[in-house]
């Protein structure tokens, strides 16, 4: 059975614009959309076998770049650094009169919650 991969999700939103317009377009349909090998290949006039073989390259090709560049994991790392420091900052709110300070931190919190990582 041609299990899907899900992480394979994030490597395409990472690395998908490195991938040709074709191949990209066939594995968006297949992760993204959800449809099935049949379906990609009845709307696309390609094999089944054909798309099978297309989004294998394309995974392979993905892997291959997140294993040179490390942008997936560094950005998971850096979404769970800026979630743990927001959550620090909120603690350290309890401790603090209220004040511009407190809403500085406030501020910084939502900023930090609101990142688009």
């Amino acid at each position: 059975m041609f299990e899907k991969d899900m992480r394979l999700v994030v490597l395409l939103d990472c690395y998908g614009d490195l991938l040709s317009d074709h191949r990209r377009d066939l594995i968006e349909m297949y992760y993204c959309e959800d449809l099935s090998l049949a379906e990609i290949a009845e709307n696309t006039g390609i094999s089944r076998q054909g798309v099978r073989e297309s989004i294998k390259k394309s995974e392979a090709e993905l892997r291959l770049m997140e294993e040179k560049l490390h942008l997936a994991e560094k950005t998971a790392a850096l979404r769970s650094r800026c979630a743990e420091e927001a959550q620090n900052i909120e603690n350290a709110l309890a401790l603090l009169p209220d004040g511009r300070e407190k809403q500085i931190l406030r501020e910084t919190v939502s900023y930090l919650r609101a990142l688009p990582i």
